[in-house]
């Protein structure tokens, strides 16, 4: 077969696109294409977590697990995400409390902390019976930035329904934190009553509020509040009195010793959920989350005592175990791959942007090519006629 001019230009071509593709291609391999390279091998099944029982990996010379009573448990690594042990982590079982760090981060972007805000009876209505209550009085004018500390410290109901009114109203504020809670991942909750009091149908499981723990801990504001130990909450004649964290691992209080290094997060109790926790801890530059729910023996306090082992065993064995899942498995990928959503910290650099560099390889590759061709058409046949 005889080859024309527009074949061998298109075959020249071609070859020279091939050959400065080839030239860039180590660049465009190190610096990422859209392309998910998938999971490193020692990433566990994220079907993993949805198996009833204990699950852990553990390398050898590992800690063994500590023995737990609470019907749902896990710990994690909140900077990577790795879970590093669990016990029916997708188990749905009432959140109590734990379930205002949701309402905390689908409310707190919206409101200004410094807003001032006279509050109506009509928004301290429906308030449950035997609800823990900070003291939000009718025709009494606060700060938004005093209401949380009311949430974070006090698990004031009575804060929250204001803040909800604030915020679009109680319903509106549930199916905010439901699209929320998709957002990231968290797919077992179920919003009935945003400030966690008992509800038919609301439900969270320990993986869901590690998940909403370790978002929290990425808000400047969040992480101040439920780190806070103690506040001044405005009284109802223009003075105000002490509050502190109901979070014994964070005060010490009812004979629980302080653990060292926590940073939060939020703990709950109701007579249908039993006791709750969300608890994260900073050590030696690594930071865990650990969720225990319902502990079935030990009283009142084993919340704490529980979530105290599993932030020592978590500690205790960094490198030493495999993750067995991970809490960014269910959150959904924005379009155009992992490298679409740009990191928390430096996004806006170009350097940081792995797909806009990917984009620019391709295109000095095509240019290479381009440039190639117009050389060897000259060579070939000469100058090209202009018009």
């Amino acid at each position: 077969m005889t080859v024309g001019f527009a074949s061998r230009a298109a075959v020249s071509s071609g070859a020279l696109c091939t050959a400065g593709l080839l030239a860039l291609a180590p660049a465009a391999a190190t610096t990422g294409t859209g392309i998910d390279p998938g999971p490193p091998a020692t990433a566990a099944p994220a079907s993993l977590l949805y198996r009833h029982g204990t699950h852990v990996r553990p390398r050898p010379g590992a800690p063994e697990v500590p023995e737990l009573s609470a019907r749902s448990w896990l710990v994690a690594d909140a900077d990577t995400g790795a879970v590093l042990a669990a016990h029916d982590a997708h188990r749905r079982l009432p959140p109590a409390s734990t379930l205002k760090t949701l309402f905390a981060l689908t409310v707190l972007p919206v409101l200004p902390a410094g807003i001032r805000h006279r509050v109506s009876e009509e928004e301290l209505a429906g308030i449950g019976p035997g609800s823990s209550l900070v003291g939000v009085a009718e025709n009494r004018t606060y700060r938004v930035s005093d209401l949380w500390n009311g949430v974070f410290l006090n698990s004031g109901n009575d804060a929250v329904r204001v803040l909800a009114a604030l915020s679009g109203g109680w319903r509106a504020t549930a199916r905010r934190m439901e699209e929320q809670a998709r957002a990231l991942g968290a797919r077992d909750t179920r919003v009935k009553s945003p400030d966690g009091y008992d509800a038919p149908g609301q439900v969270s499981s320990a993986y869901d509020l590690a998940v909403f723990g370790r978002a929290g801990l990425r808000r400047p504001d969040f992480a101040r509040y439920c780190a806070r130990a103690a506040a001044r909450f405005p009284d109802r004649d223009g003075g105000s009195y002490g509050i502190v964290n109901t979070n014994r691992l964070l005060t010490g209080a009812d004979g629980v010793d302080p653990y060292r290094g926590l940073v939060g997060v939020k703990n709950g109790y109701t007579s249908h959920a039993g006791h709750t926790l969300v608890a994260a801890a900073r050590r030696g530059g690594r930071t865990l989350v650990a969720t225990v729910m319902n502990p079935r023996s030990g009283g009142g306090l084993a919340v704490y005592e529980e979530a105290r082992a599993l932030l020592d065993w978590g500690f205790g064995a960094a490198g030493r175990v495999d993750p067995v899942g991970s809490l960014d498995a269910l959150r959904p990928r924005p379009p155009g791959g992992p490298e679409a959503e740009p990191a928390a910290a430096g996004a806006g650099r170009l350097g940081d942007r792995p797909g806009r560099t990917a984009t620019w390889t391709i295109a000095g590759a095509a240019l290479l090519g381009g440039a190639g061709v117009a050389v060897f058409l000259r060579l070939r046949w000469g100058p090209v006629p202009k018009g």
